[in-house]
Order: structure tokens, then sequence, then C-alpha cells
């Protein structure tokens, strides 16, 4: 376990370093510059990018970029001053993480128990009416989603404030926005997993010891119905923080999602870079985490991936 473990860890360093040089080497590559402004003059914009040290060659800024990480240190915004990376990132990560968690929490909830209405309903028109709510949330763009929750339940009807995100109700809009997606996902892996576990010959044996479904359910099934949905938990929370992007813009929620989006519209370098290995670092955990608890669930996984 402890090589398996070791393994995955390098693998998720090795790619975090990967995209460091990707996302490194793509924004020198937008046009203009951080300091590319009409009201600026070419000769303070030329001292601003000596001052940053953007005027060197892209191998030098990388390598003066690496050196500073090594150390801690993510840099400085370029566009609020005085402001570093990790200020920003302690600022607007606990309501993105905390818009994220609630969003996964109520996606494997209600993801599981939709699941399982699909599999073990007798009733045609339930089943086919859960297939098809399943399809339009994996179909329905949240952006989408987002307007017409705020139009319908914001603007016209008042039932929930669609700005900010200071109280419980403030949650409910953006949450729905972000979970309707992953809680179709996994209602449909449910689905199809608890049927193929019913088919499985323990489940054969153990109706023949004389249990019932639930206790069959409960005790043998779902610990194989659940793997798959554990095995998407690190990408779909990946997709959670990434996908609150848009939803923390148009609901002003003051995540780190908002940061980004407008540190790519000014050509924050430091903190596209910043807010991208924070990302980044996130999405690893989540997959070594997912993994390794797959890998103690079912010990087939880890043969199975080489470990």
């Amino acid at each position: 376990m402890a090589k398996y473990i070791s393994k995955r860890i390098l693998m998720g360093v090795v790619s975090l370093f990967a995209l460091i040089l990707v996302t490194f080497f793509l924004i020198r590559l937008m046009p203009g510059n951080p300091f590319n402004l009409s009201n600026i003059n070419q000769a303070v914009q030329d001292r601003l990018l000596s001052y940053y040290g953007l005027d060197q060659p892209i191998h030098v800024q990388l390598w003066i970029y690496l050196k500073n990480l090594a150390h801690g240190d993510l840099g400085i915004s370029y566009k609020k001053v005085g402001m570093t990376i990790t200020q920003l990132i302690a600022q607007g990560a606990p309501y993105t993480m905390r818009l994220g968690l609630i969003a996964y929490v109520s996606a494997l909830v209600l993801g599981t128990a939709i699941g399982l209405g699909m599999a073990v309903t007798r009733h045609e028109s339930v089943r086919s009416g859960l297939m098809i709510l399943t399809v339009l949330g994996i179909s329905v763009p949240n952006y989408v989603l987002a307007l017409i929750l705020m139009l319908v339940f914001g603007v016209m009807l008042h039932w929930f404030p669609v700005v900010g995100l200071s109280t419980w109700q403030h949650y409910v809009l953006p949450v729905i926005t972000l979970s309707v997606y992953p809680l179709a996902q996994i209602s449909k892996l449910v689905r199809s997993s608890y049927i193929e576990a019913m088919n499985q010959d323990y489940v054969t044996m153990a109706r023949a010891k004389g249990l019932g479904n639930v206790r069959i359910t409960l005790v043998h099934v779902m610990k194989n119905a659940m793997i798959p949905v554990v095995t998407i938990s690190g990408p779909m929370i990946a997709f959670l923080l990434t996908g609150s992007f848009v939803v923390e813009n148009i609901f002003t929620i003051p995540g780190i999602g908002k940061e980004f989006v407008n540190a790519v519209s000014n050509r924050d370098y430091t903190v596209i870079m910043g807010l991208t290995i924070f990302l980044g670092i996130i999405l690893v955990s989540c997959n070594l985490i997912s993994d390794i608890v797959c890998a103690l669930v079912d010990p087939r996984i880890k043969l199975e991936k080489g470990g």
C-alpha cells in the first residue's frame, strides 16, 4: 500500500509541475501585458515591466518564478497594489471551498437516493421521470441554470437573494446551480452500479442464506455500488471548484473563481499562476484521496493500476 501511495504522490507532483509549466508559457502568449493600458504611456509601461522583471527573457522569468515558488512565494498581484497571492487565496478560498463542499455533499446524498430510486422502483413512470431529470441535469449548462434560477426564484418570486453569500438563503441558488450536474452523474452511476452488483454471485448466495433485500443492499451491494462514485469524486470536486468561476460571477460571490476571471481579463500573470497552482493542488489531493479510498475498499483496483 505504501508503494502505491508513493507512486500516486509522485504522479501528482509531476502533473502539478507540468501544469505550472504549461500555464506559465500560455499566459505569456496572451496578447498585451498587465500594464498595456490606454491611460499609461509607453515609458511608464517599460519601467513597470522592468520593475517586475517582465522584460527578461521568458526562461529567466520562469527560473525566477520557480525559485520563488520553492520558497513558498507566489508573488504579488500586478493590479491590486500590495496584495499578495497568498492573501487573495486566503480571502476568496473559504467562500469557494464552502460553496463547493455543500454542493458536493448535496449532490452525493440526493444523487445516491435518486440512483437507488431509479434502480429499485417498480413504477415505470417514476423511473422514466427520474431518468429525464438526470438527462436534463447533465445537458443544461450551469450558467444557463443559474440565470433561470435567478430570474424565477430571485427576481420574480423573491424567495432567495441573488447577490453575495452572507446568509444561508444566499447559498440556496448557487448550491442548486453547482450540484445539479454532479447529482445527475452520481445518480446514473449509482443506478448502473447497483443493478450490476445485484446480479453478482455473492448477492445470489446472500439471498440463498435468507437475507432480505434491505440488508443485502446496505451490507453488501452499496459498498461496491459506491466505488465508481468515489473514483470520480476527485475530478468532481475539481469540477465544482472550477465550475464555480462562472457561478461566482453571476451571483457576485467574492471567491477565487471571481478573482480568477478578473485576473484573466486583466492579464494579472501572478494571480493566474497562483490560483491555478492552488486549484491544481486541490485536484491532485482529491484524486489521491479518492484513489486511496478505492484501493482500501477494493484492493483489486490497486492491482489493476499497477500498485
